[in-house]
């Protein structure tokens, strides 16, 4: 969720289930990555895969630890991490694509890596050389980030996640819900605030995942992105070392991508929901619906009225992906420059392709039942999943604020604030 926010944390409906075992270390090293074409077609071949059992996993709940440990093994956890520093540094756009592609056939393995990148792109901003070099190295290796970023319902300094001084590192206490990733991951990226010279100081402490004094509960319940490990973190007097911390407050309060990088990974996997739900549309009218007696057809696919309202959804998920792809462009130019202007205009072409993918993933959710009928309900099937991940994954923060930043910045040429929201 994002980064500020402050959470009424929901009752689970059901106890909790134990906290799984700590996530094994890879057992080799994952592939390489070789460039931006090989990324795409890597991702293609592990969607199809997962594709297969994306029913039964969500319908049960059913964690994908097996799933995950093969999309980091295929080296696509790491395809963000510089040529300087061994990796493949693929563009924004393939960073987009990919996740579109794999969100497609699992929505929730598409959201899984989201903050992982996201932490790194913190690392690129605010990370010494050192840090770079240590967290990059562990990601080549395979190791995966999680997150635990939104508080528990409160802004109280003294019941916030706290960074304390230790020696010659730090302790780290509090509780975080959202956790997205924190069940499968290696290190748990945790924002944690200090008081300095009584200023408050926000930074980004990497956690490691079996720490002592580190607690992870599987209770997320939503409808939607089932199995993406969106629970809780507690931490309990957690030890980190000083190299393990990096800036954040600093880097929000100059012109960085951050944000606009983050929101951008939030497009991509609407994109990709909606973009399934059509490609599960598509054959269930061909082969499976009933034409309306009023269409005077013999098949579905030749009503006018749906063929119709197929290439309204087609079109809107298209203008959807070419707004993801000219807004990975700016956020691109915007990395290689920043500056207030350059930063404001990547917020601004994020959130006008997030405004476009929220209300097609939605909509392609929607009419795959219009159009492919009664028999799409069919529980077994298992194709609300769509909709209910669209739904559930377009609440991650409100689009009405993205049509004011928009309208704003060309209006009023007032710049977007700055944060992990927009």
């Amino acid at each position: 969720m994002t980064l500020e926010a402050t959470l009424v944390r929901p009752a689970p409906a059901v106890p909790a289930p134990a906290q799984p075992a700590p996530a094994p270390a890879p057992r080799k090293a994952p592939a390489r990555i070789r460039d931006d074409a090989h990324a795409i077609e890597v991702a293609r071949k592990l969607a199809a895969d997962f594709e297969e059992n994306a029913v039964p996993r969500d319908r049960e709940r059913v964690l994908p630890w097996a799933e995950l440990d093969r999309f980091s093994a295929s080296g696509l956890w790491s395809i963000t991490v510089p040529r300087e520093y061994g990796g493949p540094g693929v563009s924004n756009a393939t960073l987009a694509q990919v996740i579109a592609i794999i969100s497609a056939a699992d929505g929730s393995l598409g959201q899984i890596p989201q903050n992982h990148f996201y932490a790194l792109e913190v690392l690129r901003v605010g990370g010494t050389p050192a840090q770079q070099r240590f967290f990059y190295e562990r990601v080549l290796a395979g190791e995966r980030l999680g997150n635990a970023l939104a508080e528990i319902g409160h802004k109280d300094f003294k019941r916030r996640t706290r960074l304390t001084p230790d020696g010659d590192g730090f302790r780290v206490d509090g509780r975080k819900f959202y956790c997205t990733g924190a069940l499968f991951a290696h290190w748990i990226p945790t924002m944690v605030v200090s008081l300095e010279e009584g200023r408050e100081v926000t930074r980004m402490a990497f956690v490691p995942r079996g720490a002592d004094g580190v607690s992870i509960t599987d209770d997320w319940d939503g409808f939607g992105q089932r199995v993406t490990g969106s629970g809780s973190v507690a931490f309990d007097n957690v030890r980190v070392e000083r190299e393990w911390v990096v800036p954040f407050q600093a880097s929000m309060e100059r012109p960085t991508t951050i944000g606009p990088f983050a929101q951008l990974l939030h497009a991509a996997i609407d994109l990709g929901i909606g973009q399934g739900a059509l490609a599960a549309t598509l054959p269930f009218v061909r082969d499976r619906s009933r034409p309306w007696i009023d269409a005077g057809v013999e098949r579905a696919s030749h009503d006018p009225l749906t063929i119709a309202q197929v290439g309204e959804v087609a079109v809107r998920l298209r203008a959807a992906e070419a707004l993801v792809r000219r807004a990975a462009r700016i956020v691109a130019d915007a990395q290689r420059d920043s500056n207030e202007r350059s930063v404001a205009e990547a917020s601004v072409a994020v959130a006008e392709a997030r405004v476009l993918t929220t209300s097609a993933s939605l909509a392609a959710g929607t009419r795959l039942f219009e159009l492919a009928g009664t028999g799409a309900t069919l529980d077994g099937l298992g194709l609300d999943r769509f909709w209910r991940n669209a739904r559930t994954h377009t609440l991650h923060d409100p689009v009405r604020w993205k049509y004011h930043a928009v309208g704003n910045f060309y209006l009023n040429d007032k710049l977007p604030p700055r944060h992990g929201a927009l």
